[in-house]
């Protein structure tokens, strides 16, 4: 098996396991829907976009080389968490909110947020800019040139990148299917909401 092979297997393994993008981009869909889901699908993987680079550009490697900007990162990352779990738990139910939105505040702007909400949950995430640079550097070949070492780390992240945003799609998909029936009455919409809140805070818990 080639190395670019491996890395694409191990990549799928690993994005297919449970873990905070695939909960945050389910329960965004669970409450707002398939397009909510898929919005949030694109941020998180923007955010992946982004830390690849960071990775590859050395980036990544000044951080973690620093315990104090680490710590930023993981406070920044809780709170915005917790910002969006408080945000979930005072949210109006639906009707109110489409009351709102034929009164001139356009759905594509909530979408927008949506998307904005992701990438910075993802980017915001101490461990994802730990994981790339142990992850990555695995599948390198070696007696490679520092441009080559860049050039290399860039390619996997586009695999990686390519594997996670089809299987995230997925997810959303597949929550939003799961839910539907769930959404469409205040009362249902309000349990939604309470749940959306509680799952954010809950991984705000698990970035400190």
């Amino acid at each position: 098996m080639t190395s670019l092979a491996a890395f694409a297997l191990a990549s799928l393994i690993l994005v297919a396991v449970p873990g905070p993008n695939l909960i945050y981009i389910i329960t965004c869909s669970a409450r707002d829907g398939r397009q909510a889901g898929i919005v949030s699908a694109l941020g998180v993987e923007t955010g992946t976009l982004l830390h690849v680079i960071a990775a590859a550009c050395g980036l990544a490697t000044l951080i973690a080389g620093h315990p104090s900007a680490l710590a930023v990162l993981r406070y920044a990352g809780a709170g915005y968490l917790t910002y969006l779990g408080v945000r979930a738990l005072r949210r109006r139910p639906s009707s109110a909110v489409d009351a709102a939105d034929t009164a001139g505040r356009p759905a594509r702007r909530r979408l927008l947020r949506l998307y904005l909400d992701a990438v910075l949950v993802n980017l915001l995430n101490p461990k994802v800019v730990l994981f790339f640079l142990a992850f990555l550097p695995q599948f390198l070949p070696t007696g490679l040139t520092p441009a080559d070492t860049r050039t290399h780390m860039l390619l996997l992240g586009a695999v990686f990148l390519a594997i996670a945003l089809v299987l995230d799609l997925c997810y959303a998909l597949v929550g939003a299917a799961l839910t539907g029936r769930l959404r469409g009455t205040p009362r249902r919409d309000r349990g939604l909401s309470c749940l959306t809140g509680g799952v954010h805070l809950g991984l705000a818990a698990l970035v400190l």
